[in-house]
């Protein structure tokens, strides 16, 4: 029996992966790999290895989930070494827990590796921290869409009440829906927001402005997807953190 790791591959910058992930890919027989992988980090790989693509767009999965899961349980089960290369976190919007509980049913040792999830690192590169003492202290991570094109079930209430800064992956096509309900529940529409497209790469993006003026900001830049939005105080940090250094464009090649 073989082996599996799943490993968060971090959000773009390849030099933000773990030093445990690269060792993953660096001995892995199989590595299955996400759209929003860096492909340099797939150059550590060893002579041998065989690369599976497993990527899906917002409006395209090339592989469904079900077969992902049974290619692991294949290649685990013919001896074999499979590294699961996941954008960001595997545990964090990243399906790495169906994954999981699909190896436990079948047996078969794994091991989550995990990574930096662009929650954090792409605020953290348009100099936004997601908290902060005064301006935020607490930070809920959301999901921006539902499968099968079905409307965001959130409570919405809580979240404007009770968590100071919301950071919300795979969102741009719900944006205007997501701004329009967080209003409606009380959130104020002068509150400051971002989004940031392809964060920790040379070609991040960041766009600042209100939740009430930011989806004609977004619309007028005609930015989409890969792109993180970030909602409440510590966005006002923006402008005087911004300074920090983004990689080389030699490194730049992809986002989660």
């Amino acid at each position: 029996m073989g082996r599996v790791y799943l490993v968060g591959a971090g959000p773009g910058d390849p030099e933000l992966i773990t030093v445990k992930g690269l060792k993953c890919i660096k001995q892995a027989d199989i590595i299955l790999y996400d759209r929003l992988v860096n492909k340099e980090l797939l150059q550590e790989a060893s002579p041998h290895a065989e690369f599976i693509y497993c990527g899906k767009t917002p409006e395209y999965q090339s592989m469904k989930q079900e077969t992902i899961n049974r290619l692991l349980i294949k290649y685990a089960k013919e001896g074999k070494i499979v590294t699961r290369l996941k954008g960001g976190d595997p545990f964090v919007f990243g399906r790495g827990g169906e994954e999981a509980e699909a190896l436990v049913a079948q047996g078969i040792e794994f091991e989550v590796v995990p990574g930096i999830t662009s929650g954090i690192a792409a605020p953290a590169y348009a100099g936004i921290p997601v908290t902060h003492r005064e301006l935020g202290r607490s930070v809920a991570f959301i999901a921006g869409h539902h499968k099968n094109g079905e409307k965001i079930n959130i409570d919405w209430k809580s979240l404007v009440s009770g968590v100071d800064t919301l950071a919300i992956y795979m969102g741009m096509k719900n944006l205007p829906y997501i701004c329009e309900k967080l209003i409606e529940n009380g959130k104020s529409p002068s509150i400051p927001a971002a989004v940031i497209h392809q964060g920790t790469t040379s070609n991040q993006k960041a766009i600042t402005g209100t939740l009430g003026t930011i989806v004609e900001k977004v619309r007028r830049e005609k930015i989409e997807n890969p792109s993180m939005i970030i909602i409440g105080e510590v966005v006002s940090l923006h402008e005087k953190l911004n300074s920090i250094s983004l990689p080389e464009p030699k490194l730049a090649a992809s986002y989660r």
